[in-house]
């Protein structure tokens, strides 16, 4: 850190008599080849100082949040396909300078040349803390042991990016984010650019009412936002090497009245061809929250798959991760109902906290049924994507191989 920013840093640090403590993140997001936003919450407000630039150079560029408790630094002049790292500094107590650094990195976005990608994905992050036994013991919280044994293991992946098939709370609330999500997930998030497919529970329990309309704003765009489509945060896309993840948001389907349309002449279906015509000769890979095949406890939401699953074939998707069921799930590609070999895989990517659900019935498209919590590791090399799925437990519950 040079002497003019830390002469700064103890003249300002003499304005407040404590130390205010990141109670929140940092966590990364809305990545490009070029940018990279920073977020992070204080306890109380204050100043504060990042320092980034190409690993291990930490501290090639400064930037400053005003005083505050939610932060905000928009990291510009990045290259593509560069690892990087960064420093958070707030004020220390003796108001003479700053607190030990909070750390962290990310990569850019690749260029299409580049032809590696990897990622982690999982899916409900929510469930509420349990009640009591009848006889007053504790019970054991399950679904935060669980949590905390994916992030344990997920910290250890080598990753691009982290992505949600939804539903990261149980309330949807974000008062309940830092217990069910930003916590165990710090260090997960902290180098990995969050991207998220809505669940039902981002829309709150009330989304059947129109009086919910100001729910998502207030709570889930608290914490988390997007900026490649008009629709943000509901649905948008992103391309990074050989590759297009695109997120799309089925809650209308789930009842969400503020969620957009999803029937053949709905902006978001007429984006989803558009979107899915530009991308040419790349990986084309969906995530949303509501099954289209399902055999758990919810089964396929056919709202869903009556809208969009001919799309997905006709333009050449090749995986779609989704949630919604409380299991994992992995189909046969599938190709007008049938197993076939030119057809779309779909993965249920279901729950990393609540209890997992049980298989309700047979189908012909599935290729492999486990009831646990999991998370997902995806690879990309070239024309191949290999996508290894694990419990928290880090037993190895699946592996499958797709071609482009």
């Amino acid at each position: 850190m040079n002497k003019i920013l830390l002469l700064s840093l103890f003249l300002l640090g003499g304005v407040y008599a404590y130390a205010a403590q990141i109670i929140r993140g940092p966590y990364i997001e809305d990545p490009t080849q070029t940018t990279m936003i920073v977020k992070w919450q204080t306890d109380e407000a204050t100043p504060a100082w990042l320092e980034y630039g190409p690993s291990p150079r930490c501290n090639q560029i400064m930037t400053v949040t005003p005083e505050g408790t939610q932060h905000k630094a928009i990291l510009y002049g990045l290259v593509p396909n560069q690892d990087f790292c960064y420093r958070i500094y707030v004020n220390n107590s003796a108001k003479d300078g700053v607190q030990e650094p909070v750390t962290g990195t990310f990569r850019t976005l690749y260029s299409a040349e580049r032809k590696v990608v990897n990622f982690l994905a999982l899916g409900a992050t929510g469930e509420d803390i349990p009640l009591p036994s009848p006889d007053g013991l504790p019970v054991p919280d399950e679904a935060a042991m669980a949590r905390a044994g994916l992030a344990a293991l997920m910290e250890q992946e080598e990753s691009d990016f982290l992505i949600h098939t939804g539903n990261i709370t149980h309330s949807g609330l974000n008062q309940d984010a830092d217990r069910e999500f930003f916590e165990p997930f710090k260090n997960v998030l902290s180098k990995n650019p969050l991207f998220v497919a809505l669940g039902p529970n981002e829309y709150g329990p009330d989304r059947e009412q129109r009086e919910s309309k100001s729910f998502l704003r207030t709570n889930y765009s608290r914490y988390h936002d997007m900026t490649w489509s008009k629709a943000t945060p509901k649905y948008y896309s992103f391309d990074t090497a050989n590759a297009r993840f695109i997120f799309l948001d089925t809650n209308v389907a789930e009842g969400a009245v503020w969620a957009p349309e999803i029937g053949e002449k709905s902006a978001q279906t007429e984006w989803l061809k558009s979107t899915l015509a530009t991308a040419g000769e790349k990986w084309k890979i969906v995530v949303m929250n509501a099954p289209a095949y399902s055999t758990g406890a919810r089964g396929s939401n056919n709202e869903v798959a009556l809208n969009w699953v001919k799309i997905f074939e006709d333009y050449r998707v090749k995986l779609v991760i989704q949630g919604g069921d409380a299991d994992y799930e992995r189909t046969f590609p599938m190709y007008r109902g049938e197993p076939n070999a030119r057809g779309v895989t779909y993965v249920t990517l279901g729950t990393a906290a609540p209890a997992p659900g049980k298989r309700q019935h047979s189908d012909a498209s599935t290729a492999r049924f486990v009831s646990t919590r999991h998370y997902a590791s995806g690879k990309i090399v070239d024309r191949k994507l290999t996508l290894k799925v694990y419990s928290d437990k880090g037993k190895q519950l699946d592996t499958m191989e797709i071609y482009l």
